[in-house]
């Protein structure tokens, strides 16, 4: 099975690293000017007005971030007010901002590498409350759904995961998907790990907000990957499905789906890129039939135990009162970094809220280990540290003065250098790589910047600020030795507290 010949995926890691991977010219050059569009719009579709649901959830913002709404088997059906707030705080358009020479942008409910917003969000449903079942394709620049296919397709979306549990009986099933030039016209062949930080960052929006829904869900990475794309009418060479997020429960069966005809046209994507790497990479991570998809899901990561951890005191701060809603609307990737201590208090609640695990077909618990650099912290030595999942606790690895180091490894951004906390997800790739195939690399960085978006999503609750950022792969290994050996960096995130604007 191809996905199992893992030497792909080892090339696509090692040759997107940087400063030198082979897969990056380093005479590329990008201006926003040639940013493409961000909207993907279908010719003569009709179209569907989406409505918010006017009632703010009452749990807080970081109870939301690290509720996990387990899959009781309860009829929930959500109906179309629950699907546009999920929908809506997930991609929809938060806030327009004019620039000099690029004019207005729009920016949306959750971050993305370079504002590019190349992930599209999909809804295959049964009839629900104010909405026929169908199959339809999320336009955020008017609130809409467009139709592309009616009547009940879930079986098919059942069939592809090889009869997952959760999606035969999931009312709803989002699909989210990559367009892959629009990344790649400014981050090159490593826009395929893009794809995976900026997906999972969106999702830690939408489960989030599930949580606030009581809605249970559960996020599948298993599915023969062809026939979803088919589903959906795409290219696979430009676009692609990279998950599906089950939504809600019903005791009705499955009916059989219609046959799959043509749908409406969309406007051309714009694709003037090299994309062979891309290509390669998720071709080699893509399962092609219903046996491959049950038997890599049987690979799921169980929880390890770290019998010799040393635990620090916790204490977390959880007194926030706002809501989820508040602080998506508020949210935004920060630009500068002043040199303000933040508390240890806001780092423990940020790293306790984040790593709960996801309620997925492929871990009990979180598979990336996080690493952070205190450069300014209240009540927290300056120096390198592990966080133990276990025992909630912080584990200092190095004493020392590291903000050049932080500055450095964060690619040499002022971000990372100016930021009170840099944090690094890492994990066992080989390890991961032997249990899921090419596919565990989709894995692993969904995985983490999961977990970093709610890191985004709990830090703007306390009212600090962060980002993420890229950076050098194996100079974070080394920095971190021998406590990461043989551990690669999947995402990173900087913290502190914002300059204030004059």
């Amino acid at each position: 099975m191809k996905n199992y010949e893992i030497e792909a995926a080892w090339q696509y890691h090692d040759g997107t690293k940087h400063p030198n991977g082979s897969f990056l010219n380093k005479t590329h050059t990008y201006h926003p000017a040639k940013r493409p569009t961000p909207y993907k719009t279908y010719k003569n579709a009709a179209q569907i007005k989406l409505l918010l649901d006017e009632q703010s959830s009452t749990i807080s913002a970081l109870d939301a971030i690290s509720d996990s709404t387990k899959s009781e088997y309860t009829n929930i059906i959500p109906d179309i007010k629950m699907l546009s707030s999920i929908l809506f705080f997930s991609g929809g358009i938060t806030k327009t901002l004019k620039f000099p020479s690029l004019g207005e942008i729009e920016f949306r409910a959750a971050s993305c590498t370079g504002a590019l917003y190349h992930i599209e969000i999909y809804v295959v449903c049964s009839d629900i409350p104010r909405l026929a079942a169908g199959v339809y394709h999320f336009n955020p620049q008017n609130l809409s759904l467009t139709v592309l296919r009616k009547g009940d397709y879930r079986k098919i979306l059942a069939n592809a995961t090889a009869n997952e549990p959760f999606t035969s009986t999931a009312p709803v099933m989002l699909i989210f998907t990559d367009i892959f030039s629009r990344n790649a016209v400014k981050y090159q062949a490593r826009e395929y790990r893009h794809a995976f930080w900026d997906c999972g960052t969106i999702l830690s929006n939408s489960l989030a907000v599930s949580n606030t829904k009581r809605v249970p869900y559960k996020l599948i990475m298993s599915f023969v990957d062809s026939e979803v794309n088919s589903l959906l009418g795409l290219d696979a060479k430009k676009e692609a499905a990279l998950a599906i997020l089950s939504l809600g429960h019903s005791d009705q069966e499955l009916p059989t789906s219609p046959p799959l005809s043509d749908i409406s046209e969309t406007e051309p994507i714009e694709h003037d890129m090299d994309l062979d790497t891309i290509n390669a990479i998720h071709e080699s991570s893509s399962l092609t039939n219903q046996q491959e998809v049950f038997s890599w899901r049987k690979q799921i990561v169980q929880k390890t135990h770290q019998k010799d951890a040393k635990p620090i005191k916790n204490m977390e701060n959880t007194f926030v009162k706002e809501n989820l809603e508040t602080i998506i609307l508020r949210r935004g990737s920060t630009r500068r970094f002043s040199h303000d201590s933040i508390s240890l208090e806001q780092i423990y609640t940020i790293l306790n809220r984040s790593a709960n695990g996801i309620i997925s077909d492929f871990e009990e618990e979180n598979i990336n280990d996080i690493y952070l650099i205190s450069n300014a912290v209240d009540g927290l030595e300056q120096g390198s540290y592990f966080y133990n999942k276990e025992y909630r606790s912080l584990e200092i690895l190095q004493k020392g003065k590291f903000r050049d180091v932080s500055g450095h490894l964060g690619l040499d951004q002022n971000l990372s250098y100016d930021a009170s906390v840099t944090i690094f997800f890492m994990t066992d790739l080989q390890n991961i790589l032997e249990r899921f195939g090419n596919r565990g690399y989709r894995v692993a960085q969904l995985d983490a910047s999961i977990m970093g978006g709610r890191m985004y999503l709990a830090s703007y609750a306390l009212h600090i600020g962060a980002t993420g950022l890229t950076f050098y792969d194996d100079e974070v290994t080394e920095f971190f030795l021998p406590h990461a050996s043989k551990k690669s960096t999947m995402f990173m995130i900087a913290m502190g507290k914002k300059v204030k604007k004059s």
